[in-house]
């Protein structure tokens, strides 16, 4: 069974005790030594003298996790400043989502009866194992970094498995073929209507192979039983609608109809562990900088926000946001091993849509952008220092829009 709402930890096992001593020591010495944040170290090493810290730590907490190849930090700090109504929340919102930054993040709270944490696809099983959630949501499923996690649904199947030991309610967006897939057969189920329109991946159904067949906002398969369930809530421009029917503005400070997405299912899962509908949103209308995200910085007459994006649906929904001004652009693209070395993915972005404006091509990678952007008719030029791009743009708005390693360094870098 799930964890009761509201419990405190449990008392950790001497070994576990001991193991996020030493963790925690070794996560400060990181820091001391300028090597990073300490946000895996200390978890790696706990986890290491200890294989069974995570379940411990999270023993006698509401757990609730949060998964999904888009919006899981966004949607993880949502959601933790919304079950904070109820008490202290241990939260990764940081973004360090395997069991290392889990266990770093539990150990650093040991006393909060409440836990939301950001949970890595291809680690989630392992994770609702360990942690048996109150709650589990997911967002989304969509290919990302084919060299690291794999196909899609190879994930979707992983996942489903998982979904089916879950003890207590999967928060699942309708919307997405493969999260219905993957949600389906879970024990309790709350489906989320989210609206969002990438679908490039799932053109046929992941149970039986055979084509997905649209009528409006309704999808079924036509081979088999897999459909569109009928949604609890629904997100509509700008406001939610609760099963009861009720109509609540959103009015949040975070742009795009993703992060509205976000938001709701962020609120019905702080609703399945008792959160009022009202008081959540009321939380999630404060956040307006996720982890550096929709920051803006000030930089040579330039007013430059920064923006990020790690695989073609994050693409599609960023370029979206930033087609509403007609600002100028700079992408930044780097290929680490933390975005994936492996760029085919931007052959599946329509970059088309930036077609008109200025734009800069940047990063470690900037050639193999300024490829795509050449065949997407985009006029550009090549400045692989993003902080150098932004200068080289007239005064005014920028929009930057960077993945994973090329958006950290730029962050720390601005900082400066």
């Amino acid at each position: 069974m799930p964890n009761t709402p509201g419990a405190d930890p449990a008392r950790l096992p001497l070994r576990t005790a001991a193991a996020v001593r030493l963790g925690n020591m070794s996560s400060k010495l990181s820091q001391k030594m300028g090597l990073g944040a300490g946000g895996m170290i200390g978890g790696r090493v706990a986890l290491r003298l200890d294989p069974q810290a995570l379940a411990n730590l999270t023993q006698g907490r509401t757990v609730a996790l949060v998964t999904g190849t888009n919006g899981k930090t966004t949607s993880t700090m949502m959601l933790s400043r919304a079950v904070s109504a109820l008490g202290e929340v241990a939260t990764n919102h940081g973004g360090a989502n395997m069991p290392d930054g889990h266990v770093t993040a539990l150990s650093k709270q040991p006393d909060a009866p409440y836990a939301v944490l950001e949970v890595d696809e291809g680690y989630f099983p392992e994770v609702a194992r360990a942690s048996a959630p109150a709650v589990a949501v997911l967002l989304n499923l969509s290919r990302d970094q084919l060299d690291r996690v794999g196909e899609v649904r190879t994930i979707e199947k992983s996942l489903r498995t998982a979904l089916t030991g879950v003890p207590g309610v999967v928060v699942a967006n309708c919307d997405d073929i493969m999260v219905t897939s993957a949600a389906r057969d879970a024990r309790s189920v709350v489906w989320v209507a989210t609206g969002t329109g990438w679908h490039n991946d799932s053109a046929s159904c992941p149970r039986c192979g055979d084509p997905i067949r649209w009528q409006g906002e309704h999808w079924a398969c036509t081979g088999c039983d897999l459909a569109r369930p009928r949604p609890h809530w629904v997100t509509g421009e700008g406001y939610l609608v609760t099963p009861g029917g009720v109509k609540v503005e959103l009015s949040l400070r975070l742009p795009g109809k993703f992060n509205q997405a976000n938001a709701v299912m962020a609120t019905a899962a702080a609703h399945a562990v008792g959160v009022p509908v009202e008081e959540a949103v009321q939380r999630l209308r404060g956040v307006s900088n996720v982890a550096g995200r929709y920051r803006t910085i000030q930089r040579s007459g330039h007013k430059a926000r920064l923006l990020l994006s790690k695989n073609p649906a994050g693409w599609s929904e960023t370029l979206t946001v930033v087609r509403e001004a007609d600002h100028p652009a700079v992408l930044v693209i780097n290929a680490q091993e933390a975005d994936g070395r492996d760029l085919s993915w931007l052959w599946d972005v329509p970059f088309e849509k930036l077609r008109g404006r200025r734009v800069i091509a940047s990063g470690e990678r900037a050639t193999d952008l300024a490829v795509r952007l050449t065949y997407a008719e985009v006029e550009h030029t090549i400045v692989p220092d993003p902080l150098k791009a932004i200068d080289a743009m007239p005064p005014g708005p920028v929009e930057v829009i960077a993945n994973y390693t090329a958006f950290r360094d730029l962050n720390a870098r601005a900082a400066q």
